[in-house]
């Protein structure tokens, strides 16, 4: 039996997704190596699994390693559940593409076993918090932001900085994020894309009705302050998505940062700005000519089983998968009409096979396209597991 670092790993699930393969996976993995593995009792109490129901309070202070089993809302639930601890967070994707989550479902084992041999890096996160009107505490990693009500008029929200008022917003929404919720909310919002690995935060308005209209980046040790103006309608506070109170006029929010807040494990498989692209489907904005393969950007959408091809921010052809037995099985490759002869279809058959090379995993093809292109493309014929 090896000894490793992780002797308990806590498990976070998502309140709806079948997380079932994820926590077999994980406890398979740790039968052989005397590892303990914890859920929260209202959670896996819903699954049949072997893990121990404990309590959260338990699960934050026996766990050495916290795997967050969802998408991003799940690895935002569970990096606060830490806050402020030096636990890492492990976010595993179970559906949508996400951009905190580090591992999809097939490489769960082998990310399990980095971690153990010390094969990975810590990402820091930065959270913010502040008191709200009746005195509760709320923090966030993704931001805190005043929401208009409807019907109640909109948010006017005056900005201090250093004890100075800077600008007052009319909005819809005023976002205060991290850099690590710089890809959501204040995203939409029209706000920076901002690397993880960057110490401030972005105030943004959503929808703004007055001339300013620009995102403000301000350091963590410059002291910001919200203040709710006369005019202003009744505002619910939302911290990370989820209403946590409310403010009228005359109230303040003093907004506090929080360095380190969270640490999250990455295994260098891909980069933020990778995960940026994917998600957001970043591209140039001139699109010259008609695009080829060159210019196009294959995605594993693992929720829908399939990768997809993008080209100029579209969806041009995907290519279907399935998962079973330890390998990948290549179904069927689509091609929308108006993309045709692109050489679209070899750029996902291609991206398909390195992605199974990366990860060691056997293949088994059954698409006519693909069993050609193998042929013509020899190189790959190793991958192919024998019918």
């Amino acid at each position: 039996m090896t000894v490793g670092m992780v002797k308990v790993v806590g498990l976070v699930l998502h309140p709806r997704r079948d997380c079932g393969s994820a926590i077999d996976a994980i406890v398979d993995w740790a039968k052989g190596r005397d590892v303990t593995v914890l859920g929260l009792q209202d959670e896996i109490t819903r699954i049949d699994c072997d893990a121990v129901a404990v309590t959260q309070q338990e699960l934050v202070e026996r766990s050495g390693l916290l795997v967050s089993l969802g998408g991003d809302g799940t690895m935002l639930r569970t990096m606060r559940l830490v806050e402020g601890r030096k636990t890492p967070v492990l976010g595993v994707n179970i559906g949508k593409l996400g951009f905190l989550a580090e591992v999809d479902l097939p490489d769960l084992p082998g990310a399990l076993s980095a971690i153990d041999e010390h094969r990975f890096t810590i990402e820091s996160r930065t959270a913010v918090r502040t008191e709200l009107p009746g005195g509760k505490d709320v923090s966030a990693f993704n931001d805190i932001a005043l929401v208009r009500v409807p019907g109640d008029g909109l948010a006017a929200v005056g900005i201090s900085v250093e004890g100075k008022n800077f600008v007052s917003y009319a909005a819809d929404a005023v976002i205060v994020a991290t850099p690590t919720g710089s890809t959501a909310y204040s995203f939409s919002a029209g706000g920076p894309i901002v690397s993880p690995n960057v110490e401030g935060l972005i105030v943004s308005a959503s929808a703004a009705h007055s001339s300013f209209n620009r995102s403000l980046m301000l350091s963590l040790d410059e002291v910001l302050e919200l203040d709710v103006l006369s005019g202003s309608g009744r505002l619910a506070v939302e911290v990370d998505g989820i209403i946590e109170g409310y403010v009228t006029g005359g109230d303040q929010l003093r907004i506090n940062p929080i360095r380190a807040a969270a640490q999250v494990i990455r295994l260098g498989s891909t980069s933020f700005y990778e995960r940026a692209r994917r998600k957001l489907r970043v591209e140039g904005s001139a699109q010259v000519g008609r695009g080829d393969a060159a210019d196009a950007t294959v995605v594993d959408d693992f929720e829908n089983s399939r990768y997809e091809v993008l080209l100029g921010g579209e969806s041009a052809g995907v290519l279907h998968y399935r998962r079973h037995g330890g390998i990948v099985e290549l179904t069927h490759t689509e091609i929308d009409q108006a993309f045709e002869g692109r050489g679209l279809a070899g750029r996902l058959a291609s991206a398909a096979l390195e992605d199974a090379r990366n990860r060691a995993v056997p293949v088994r093809v059954t698409c006519p396209f693909v069993t050609g292109y193998v042929e013509r493309h020899p190189e790959y014929a190793d991958l192919i597991e024998p019918t």
